[in-house]
């Protein structure tokens, strides 16, 4: 899966959790969870419950801890996917 297509379906799985939409408008791999799209902490709990729902992939607690923007999720996505 390319990452173009994980940017485009982790984009979707945010929307209903950011609190800033103009930054999730403008979404890229740089973009942070907690200080750009403003999610808290909780919600980005549920966030990689729907990636894992998503992806069919288990997301281990030191990846979780790792997940702190779009281009650490994607690499984590990539990584589990290959393990599968």
């Amino acid at each position: 899966m390319d990452r173009q297509l994980l940017l485009s379906k982790l984009k979707t799985i945010v929307a209903s959790y950011s609190h800033d939409k103009d930054a999730l408008e403008y979404l890229s791999e740089t973009t942070d969870f907690t200080k750009d799209l403003k999610i808290n902490s909780a919600n980005l709990v549920d966030v990689v419950l729907d990636v894992e729902e998503e992806f069919d992939i288990e997301i281990d607690n030191l990846s979780m801890e790792r997940m702190l923007n779009i281009s650490a999720a994607i690499e984590i996505i990539e990584s589990k996917l290959k393990e599968k």
